[in-house]
């Protein structure tokens, strides 16, 4: 009788440890899928700034450095691996980014071109994906990391390595945190 219990009490408790390892797979596994909508729409802000360069190019032509400078921010931000090299990658390209759109206010005529304003306004709904996708990814990591740090859970994952995650986040009050400007 008494070995029925202690086989119950086993059987409860591996039940219990299967399913806490399974809701640690199901937030790791989410917030994989969140860091992947981030990068979606980074390679679409990646595919949007040739043409934009080209754009202003016809334009500005005597910008060199400018240009240059956009091109090896873009090359840096998608060579990035980690969401902290990621972070300090795009921080760093929308600094460019908002050079070479300083320099495209100078010029008239290239604010009134049609691809150039079809390409701010897909620019614009790019930033606002990528600012979602990065709230919905700080959203799972904050859940993902919550319950590597809760008593019993913590234990678990311990036992299995489950690793906090980094944030994507950006210094609201620095430079690198105010929105790329695409309006003119």
């Amino acid at each position: 009788m008494f070995g029925w219990y202690i086989l119950i009490i086993l059987a409860v408790v591996a039940v219990w440890l299967v399913g806490v390892y399974n809701s640690l797979i199901r937030r790791r596994l989410r917030v994989d899928e969140a860091w992947s909508d981030i990068d979606v729409q980074l390679k679409r802000r990646y595919d949007l700034i040739p043409n934009l360069v080209n754009t202003v190019k016809g334009y500005a032509k005597h910008e060199d450095a400018v240009f240059t400078k956009v091109t090896e921010a873009r090359s840096v931000a998608m060579s990035a691996q980690s969401p902290k090299e990621k972070l300090a990658a795009e921080n760093a390209l929308a600094g460019t980014l908002k050079s070479l759109f300083a320099v495209a206010e100078a010029y008239p005529q290239l604010k009134a071109n049609e691809n150039f304003m079809q390409l701010q306004r897909d620019l614009t709904d790019t930033e606002d994906k990528i600012q979602a996708s990065r709230r919905f990814y700080n959203g799972n990591v904050r859940d993902f990391n919550t319950a590597l740090q809760v008593f019993p859970t913590n234990m678990i994952a311990g036992m299995f390595g489950f690793a906090a995650r980094e944030f994507f986040d950006i210094d609201e009050k620095g430079p690198e945190g105010q929105r790329v400007n695409v309006q003119f």
